[in-house]
């Protein structure tokens, strides 16, 4: 059986990459496709315990190297278990976030090494990378008022990284665009800012003969 396809959502917190990615995911089961959905950190049971962890306001402590080998302990639980064997059954895997968010936030970001960053991705992921990441790009106002908006219709559990400075998710959104335009050929870069239809319809366009 031929191997499926990889497709990441990538982009920074608001883009609305969630919301795209469910809605991919049932235009392809419409077409009797087989389709996986995961996300990182998260994914798995063990996953989403680590989750819990990067991800609870109340952790300002987390030191960014610690940060790193958390998130990298979740990709390494979800490839084992959830993402190499539906790829192994020719499924069609769409994953919210994977190594490019660690890149961006935990790199640009942090200011950690992406060397170090590339090195325990090549570990926690065992080689495997995205065949096609779509990067939903939108200004930084939008998205903080978006994320905002988020938490404060929800319990607020997952907002340490939603709670960063602009300057922060600045750098991470200038992050994705140097990584999109080193790497054209795997990404395809979507303008979030419009609606929720056309931005999905944008996406299926920029799909339509990747996947």
């Amino acid at each position: 059986m031929a191997r499926g396809r990889f497709v990441t959502f990538e982009g920074i917190d608001g883009c609305g990459k969630t919301t795209q990615l469910r809605i991919l995911a049932g235009t392809l089961r419409r077409r009797g496709l087989n389709v996986v959905e995961t996300v990182e950190p998260g994914g798995t049971d063990i996953g989403q315990q680590i989750r819990r962890i990067l991800l609870d306001p109340a952790n300002t402590a987390i030191h960014p190297r610690t940060e790193l080998l958390l998130y990298f302990a979740s990709r390494a639980q979800n490839v084992k278990q959830v993402i190499t064997p539906a790829l192994g059954t020719g499924s069609i895997v769409l994953c919210d976030r994977f190594t490019d968010s660690t890149l961006v936030y935990q790199g640009c970001g942090r200011g950690l090494d992406p060397e170090t960053v590339l090195q325990l991705d090549a570990i926690a992921s065992n080689g495997l990378r995205p065949d096609v990441t779509v990067l939903i790009d939108i200004d930084l106002e939008t998205s903080l008022a978006r994320a905002r908006r988020r938490n404060q219709n929800s319990d607020g559990s997952e907002s340490r990284i939603d709670d960063e400075s602009a300057q922060f998710h600045e750098k991470v959104r200038l992050g994705y665009l140097a990584l999109a335009a080193q790497e054209p050929e795997r990404f395809v870069v979507i303008d979030g800012k419009a609606g929720v239809p056309e931005v999905a319809a944008r996406i299926e366009e920029g799909l339509r003969n990747r996947v």
